[in-house]
């Protein structure tokens, strides 16, 4: 395979050849063999597949970093969530997980999962809820794992929806995850019934990661509460410990709410421990502020002060069509638009910084090596090939990738297809959204 008249996302160390275009030339073993400078003159190869990128640009796969695969694609099942809140829709979800069924699971997982890689996302973080005695999901997603290793990577976060310490069994069943094989540990200990019980939560959950020496990610200070500060407990758990940029605080939606001086105390203990964080606009928009008047918060955690501090900070979808959001399509781009107006990065510089947190910086949070992720001789030739020549025009236009390529194998294409207008005194002609009018 070989691409050709790329316009690449970072400088790997390669001049741009016509135009500061460049040709990806893959190897049969499915990597990068060699990045070249453009050559308008030559002529294409006589074989194998031939990409046309024409000018738009390549870049290392979408990353989604938080996403719930158990339970999309659930919406009203077994009934609506009639309050928009998080907490009734845990115990819609409740209901709903009392008839899991292997076949189930596995069905509605692919289904997004389809969904994802025509979108261009090929490395996925699930959350699975371990709150069930059966572990009936979990045992599904470690089957669709299996099933899509060979183009995707699936990291599964082993998550109690219901608690830990306040959940019967709960850490025997965090525990029991684990060893049929989940990636990585999580928690949610705003949920426990008490703060000593949250506190008590992360230390088991940060022990059984450091026992088996997997990651974790915890949904953490998920609430409108500015007293719930468990964030600064996984923080410093992640310094003392060592796990440091191996443990991620998703949500931290109590964020908002804190005061000036506490926010400012708590940046410097995130940068200082290299714990990632991840946001999730479309349900922190949807959930949070449910119980305020107003003005009424949205729940957004600080994502350009903590980008200003140095902290890893990534964007995930979170849910898609499930108990605590009715819509979605995993579309990561969706996410950075949403992201950029909510946690208001408008700035020249931030525009392309929303697009890393879908792709570069989420790649971190998933500890993905420059091995296993990046446009450069010897990585994966996993990719997409965006019609857009800049990130802020991908995300601006919401573009759908022209090709998706997985391990050298285009796994997703999307024609080009025009809108047409008859706009009045005017011949039929297409509309280009690229254009700005002279």
């Amino acid at each position: 395979m070989i691409v050709r008249g790329a316009r690449l996302l970072h400088d790997e160390g390669h001049a741009g050849g016509h135009g500061g275009l460049c040709d990806v030339e893959v190897g049969e073993d499915g990597r990068i063999a060699r990045v070249l400078p453009y050559d308008d003159q030559k002529e294409p190869p006589a074989t194998g597949v031939l990409v046309e990128a024409r000018g738009g640009l390549l870049t290392a796969p979408f990353v989604e970093p938080h996403i719930h695969l158990d339970t999309a694609l659930t919406a009203g099942e077994p009934r609506p969530n009639a309050s928009g809140t998080l907490w009734e829709g845990i115990a819609c979800w409740s209901e709903r997980k009392r008839t899991l069924t292997r076949e189930d699971v596995v069905a509605r997982a692919t289904e997004v999962l389809r969904w994802q890689a025509a979108h261009g996302v090929l490395h996925v973080r699930t959350h699975c809820d371990t709150t069930d005695p059966r572990l009936t999901a979990l045992d599904a997603l470690l089957e669709v794992r299996d099933r899509v290793r060979d183009f995707m990577t699936l990291q599964i976060v082993a998550f109690p929806q219901e608690g830990i310490v306040s959940f019967p069994d709960g850490e025997a069943l965090l525990r029991e995850a684990v060893r049929r094989g989940a990636d990585v540990v999580g928690a949610i200990p705003h949920f426990e019934d008490t703060r000593e019980d949250g506190v008590a939560s992360l230390h088991t959950a940060f022990a059984l990661a450091e026992r088996h020496g997997l990651r974790l990610d915890a949904h953490c200070d998920e609430i409108d509460d500015e007293q719930s500060r468990f964030v600064e407990v996984l923080a410093a758990l992640a310094l003392r410990s060592g796990l440091r940029e191996r443990a991620t605080a998703s949500h931290t939606t109590a964020m908002g709410s804190y005061n000036g001086a506490y926010a400012y105390k708590l940046r410097r203990l995130l940068s200082r421990s290299g714990v990632n964080l991840v946001s999730n606009p479309f349900a922190n928009l949807a959930l949070q502020g449910r119980f305020d008047g107003y003005p009424r918060r949205r729940g957004l955690t600080q994502v350009k002060e903590l980008l200003a501090a140095g902290v890893n900070v990534a964007f995930g979808h979170d849910d898609v069509m499930d108990p605590w959001n009715p819509l979605g399509t995993g579309n990561p781009l969706q996410t950075a638009l949403v992201g950029i107006y909510a946690a208001q990065l408008t700035g020249a510089d931030e525009i392309p910084e929303a697009f890393a947190m879908v792709t570069d910086r989420a790649a971190r949070v998933l500890g993905l090596t420059a091995a296993e992720y990046g446009i450069t001789p010897g990585a994966p030739a996993s990719f997409v090939v965006l019609p857009a020549p800049t990130p802020q025009e991908a995300v601006r236009r919401q573009v759908r990738p022209r090709y998706v390529v997985a391990h050298g194998r285009v796994l997703a294409e999307t024609p080009p297809a025009p809108a047409r207008l008859s706009w009045p005194g005017e011949a039929l002609t297409e509309v280009d959204f690229a254009l700005r009018p002279a």
